[in-house]
């Protein structure tokens, strides 16, 4: 085996002390070049070997475009600078080069940018600072891009995230977007999560939701709920700077977001509502208080539990996160929320409702009372309707039901039953398209008052006779209730098997309909057979017939009010004359 490049220096100069021996006697003996000798005799150091430029005979004449456009990027926006497939399909398209790789063109521009910065003076290696963060007096929040397949359409939403930075424990929520009232819920849900609010400030990009303005510096205009808000729950906000270099400032939760979709929303998510996917969100959380953040040798769940006690506790009453707002109930029994409408009970026309915006709900009041309750609608003016708020103008118009929004919407959401329907077809059929559109308006209306699933049961015990009354419905669903509050108490501590609404047993729920008006065949003989057999005697008048002759016997005398025939004849005389 040869020697090494510093083995071979050192014998040069070894042989040339003890011996001294020319230049050309150690170039013989050693079997190198002159050159070589007088190096290793300047120097024990050898000298580092030059690397042999080959030569690119197709790619030194694109050099000075590639060059040009990587110039350009030095004042384009960040996002839309060149990549290497860029730089490869201008050359193809501009210059006609066809005889160049991808893989020449990105090993080029790899090296070329970062020269190119450092000649016009920016920085060529990022560098960052270890951060230490005392427990319970910081956190980040930010929101992260989230892709999930809800109700088998694929749907952007957005990750809410809390991160405490001295543990590293995170709360998650998911919403249909980053307006206000999800970024006040989503700090409300993490702080009940938590159990506390940090003690010193939290860290903050410069979301719409609380700035309105951003000024010189880091300086900002709140706005007014956002302020609100902080003082009710007692904490200062810190806001980073713009772009890239604010986002270093929040780093932990930046990586935070990333982590956690690769760790548990891959693949995406397939849901049917958001709360479903929230719930997920809960379990996942909780299951992250096992990891360990880099090379601590703690988890994130004992380290949380060192910094609870820390946190500032929470005030006595909640804050409300949704927005209040007062619409015009119009002449549609619609309120118009975010260009979305949605429907009340139409005796509110024409009034002013007070309607409270949240996250993922919308609820309305007429004074003090909720009249009405929706899921958010995130579509622009897709109307979200309830078909028994309109159900008294529908008795005075039969003929819109069939086609009303309502019943299209209550259909596709699986409140209008095959029951309802077949209980509608037997209705028409028998009284008569108006007649038979009221029968069934009237057992709509039974769900007001009784449970959707008792109803349900209702009218799948009448269809069994044929019933097409509403009455019918009510007695067959209030039979139907009982006998699942009867099952529910049976089972002990008053909680049945069953969860609450779902529907009863099929031989509870369908129990026989009594028809009044059936003829049957019935036997005389087994009737009076069946009866019970009556033991007490036959009834007498004789104590009755001994009263009339003592009636006769006994004559009154006169009465203390009767007056004397001549005062009762000088009586009627005065009144004559």
């Amino acid at each position: 085996m040869g020697l090494s490049r510093v083995d071979l220096f050192e014998a040069i100069r070894r042989d040339r002390q003890r011996e001294e021996l020319s230049i050309r006697a150690l170039a013989h003996r050693h079997g190198v070049h002159r050159r070589t000798v007088r190096a290793a005799l300047t120097s024990p150091l050898p000298p580092p070997r030059k690397r042999r430029e080959q030569p690119a005979p197709k790619l030194d004449p694109v050099k000075p475009l590639i060059d040009a456009m990587l110039r350009e990027d030095l004042t384009a926006p960040r996002k839309q600078r060149h990549t290497a497939r860029r730089v490869l399909a201008r050359l193809v398209d501009e210059h006609g080069v066809n005889t160049i790789t991808y893989s020449t063109v990105r090993d080029y521009v790899r090296v070329r940018r970062v020269e190119i910065n450092a000649e016009a003076g920016r920085s060529v290696q990022e560098a960052f600072v270890p951060q230490t963060h005392a427990a319970g007096e910081e956190a980040e929040v930010d929101f992260a891009d989230l892709w999930i397949d809800l109700k088998g359409i694929r749907t952007k939403v957005f990750l809410f995230t809390l991160r405490l930075s001295f543990s590293g424990r995170a709360v998650h929520r998911v919403f249909a977007s980053q307006g206000q009232e999800a970024f006040l819920e989503g700090h409300v849900y993490a702080f009940e999560c938590l159990g506390g609010v940090p003690i010193k400030h939290i860290r903050y990009d410069n979301l719409k939701s609380a700035v309105s303005r951003v000024l010189f510096g880091r300086n900002r205009i709140e706005s007014e709920r956002w302020i609100l808000f902080r003082s009710w729950y007692g904490f200062e906000a810190f806001y980073c700077e713009k772009g890239l270099a604010g986002a270093h400032e929040k780093g932990g939760v930046e990586g935070e977001g990333g982590r956690f979709r690769r760790t548990h929303l891959v693949p995406v998510p397939r849901v049917t509502s958001l709360t479903e996917l929230n719930e997920r969100l809960a379990g996942y959380d909780a299951a992250d208080d096992a990891r360990r953040i880099g090379n601590r040798a703690t988890t994130v769940g004992q380290d949380f539990a060192s910094e609870a006690p820390l946190l500032r506790p929470l005030p006595s009453e909640a804050f409300e996160p949704g927005l209040t707002l007062t619409p015009r109930v119009d002449r549609y029994a619609q309120v118009m929320v975010r260009q979305c409408p949605y429907s009340v009970p139409v005796r509110l026309i024409g009034r002013r409702v007070r309607v409270l915006l949240r996250a993922s709900e919308l609820l309305i009041f007429d004074g003090r009372s909720q009249v009405a309750r929706h899921e958010r609608c995130t579509t622009k003016g897709e109307p979200t309707l309830v078909l028994d708020h309109y159900l008294e103008v529908l008795v005075r118009k039969p003929g819109a039901f069939p086609g009303s929004t309502a019943l299209a919407q209550a259909r596709r959401s699986g409140t209008f039953t095959a029951a309802h329907e077949a209980f509608w077809a037997r209705a028409r059929a028998k009284l008569g398209d108006a007649e038979g559109t009221r029968a069934l308006i009237e057992v709509l209306l039974l769900h007001r008052h009784m449970a959707h699933a008792d109803v349900v049961a209702g009218l799948v015990a009448a269809a069994r006779v044929g019933a097409v009354n509403a009455d019918v419905v009510a007695v067959e669903a209030r039979k139907a209730a009982e006998a699942t509050s009867c099952h529910a108490t049976s089972n002990g501590n008053g909680e049945g098997s069953q969860p609450a609404g779902a529907a009863p047993s099929d031989a509870a729920a369908l129990r026989s309909v009594v028809s009044l008006t059936g003829r049957r065949p019935v036997d005389p003989a087994t009737v009076i057979a069946s009866l019970p057999v009556d033991r007490r005697p036959a009834p007498t008048v004789a104590a009755y017939d001994e009263l009339l002759p003592r009636r006769r016997a006994i004559q009154p005398e006169s009465s203390p009010t009767s007056m004397p025939t001549s005062m009762n004849t000088k009586h009627r005389k005065g009144n004559a004359s």
